[in-house]
């Protein structure tokens, strides 16, 4: 290199400027500005993924949610009592703290129809289905809303999937047709895990199970306390109807019975045909009038266990509480 180019070198390298712009130092933001990360972007996880665990709470790990009703020594929906009308005892002690109490009417509901596709229910299968399409009508609200239509003999089959859209749902119970064998407590089980468990939650959401079915099996692999597990993991409240046409309870009716008071839910037992239309109308009814807590238990453990959830009215002798019986807490990471 000659020396005029050695010298033109040196003036442009003492230019001002030229040598911080080739590695000019980072700028702290403006007053006020948020700082932006330099790490690569990554999307939200999804809570519908399933990550191989079952979420065994809903809230969080020291705060438990329980959706409950209330009626009165007549039977009847009792919707304007106060926080102060009721105590919660959580594995037999009181709540350290009440977090939140409401009277709930307008949640969205996330619902799951199980019908009873079996050969034991043929007899008035057709009238139950359209007493079905009738229920989801008049409940599922469009763009608020979600139900998915689950038939059962030997193995459960989803002939639709959550959807807001009324006529999609309707079609999915038509769709049924009755035959074979009966897994209640297999499909009960898999529409909790499978289902709803996989299902997210933007919000506060009401979890029902309308199962319809004679309570009787003799195909599943699982047992009924597993379903009924299955079904508290998965916050749902049970709502079941029984197809017994006999006029008498028999034993599949007393498992319709522990399955819905286990998990906060109601037995219906429609012995007349018409009255499954009535059993579809209360459920809608009550969907729509319960009162919500959230609160702090005492001498909590994240071990996994079992813990019992007990709501008492303080007028005991007027009013009865019917909420799900427990929760299974989570386990310590």
């Amino acid at each position: 290199m000659n020396l005029a180019a050695v010298a033109l070198l040196l003036v442009s390298l003492c230019k001002p400027g030229v040598a911080q712009s080739a590695a000019a130092p980072a700028t702290s933001p403006a007053p006020g500005a948020t700082p932006q990360s330099t790490q690569p972007s990554q999307d939200p996880p999804d809570p519908s993924a399933d990550n191989g665990s079952v979420p065994r709470i809903r809230v969080g790990i020291n705060e438990v949610n329980v959706v409950f009703t209330v009626t009165d020594k007549h039977g009847k929906r009792v919707t304007d009592l106060k926080q102060a009308d009721f105590q919660v005892v959580d594995d037999s002690k009181p709540a350290v703290e009440i977090r939140s109490f409401h009277s709930e009417t307008n949640l969205p509901l996330q619902v799951g129809l199980l019908i009873d596709a079996s050969n034991s229910v043929r007899d008035r299968f057709k009238f139950e289905q359209e007493s079905a399409i009738e229920f989801l009508n008049q409940t599922i609200r469009r763009g608020y809303d979600q139900a998915m239509v689950i038939g059962f003999d030997a193995t459960p089959e989803v002939t639709q999937d959550f959807t807001d859209n009324t006529e999609a749902l309707g079609h999915g119970v038509r769709e049924l047709r009755p035959g074979g064998g009966t897994a209640l407590y297999d499909a009960l089980y898999y529409a909790c895990r499978d289902k709803l468990l996989k299902k997210g939650r933007a919000g506060p959401t009401r979890r029902a199970i309308i199962l319809l079915s004679d309570g009787e099996d003799n195909l599943s692999h699982v047992t009924r306390e597993e379903a009924i597990e299955m079904a508290q993991r998965a916050d749902a409240i049970v709502y079941t109807i029984s197809t017994n046409v006999s006029g008498t309870k028999g034993a599949g009716d007393k498992v319709l019975e522990r399955i819905a008071d286990a998990t906060g839910g109601r037995a219906f037992f429609p012995f007349q045909i018409r009255d499954v239309t009535n059993a579809f109308a209360e459920i809608q009814d009550e969907l729509r009038s319960q009162y919500d807590v959230s609160y702090k238990p005492a001498d909590f453990k994240a071990d996994g266990h079992f813990r019992t959830i007990e709501i008492v009215a303080s007028d005991r002798k007027n009013y009865r509480v019917r909420a799900r019986r427990g929760y299974y807490a989570p386990v310590a990471q």
